[in-house]
């Protein structure tokens, strides 16, 4: 993996590790780990989606794995879609990708980051997966853990959300 910087952008209590983010070209992914796992940071009225996976009982930003003839960006459309009901408005945006390292066998990994838009909120159902959604502004406390990861990953995602004129990122 692309060497980092000595402390990383972001830690969980699990011990899992963000330590880089590479903005780029989503035709040019890094050569020297995996892109197992694309994620969606779907914004709506300056609040991100964040959804709450049963098993890992946080708030993470949907995601997950890519399957077998899948691209990441399609990954990120279907896990969003899966995971909370929610379609963006238009083409997710490429952003970067994020480098992880896990804890449990210090693998080395990178995860395929898009941002989007939705002016409209979707119903959500409940799923085997995932238990609830909602808009977060990153500032409120939301109940519960909360992937820190995932809220790093976020921010840098918010910059890359096109804004109406006078709009504040807040």
């Amino acid at each position: 993996m692309t060497e980092y910087a000595a402390e990383p952008l972001a830690a969980d209590s699990r011990g899992n590790l963000l330590v880089s983010f590479t903005p780029g070209r989503e035709d040019s992914p890094p050569r020297d780990a995996p892109v197992p796992v694309a994620l969606a940071a779907l914004w709506h009225g300056g609040c991100v989606l964040m959804v709450h996976d049963r098993y890992r009982a946080s708030w993470e930003l949907p995601g997950g794995g890519i399957e077998p003839g899948e691209s990441a960006r399609e990954t990120a459309v279907r896990e969003l879609f899966e995971e909370s009901g929610q379609v963006p408005d238009g083409v997710l945006r490429f952003v970067g990708h994020a480098g992880f390292v896990l804890a449990s066998d210090q693998r080395r990994e990178y995860g395929a980051l898009f941002a989007g838009d939705a002016r409209t909120r979707r119903d959500f159902e409940p799923n085997d997966e995932i238990s609830a959604i909602c808009w977060w502004d990153l500032r409120s406390p939301l109940p519960g853990r909360v992937a820190l990861l995932d809220v790093h990953l976020a921010r840098l995602s918010r910059e890359s959300v096109p804004r109406p004129a006078g709009h504040p990122l807040t």
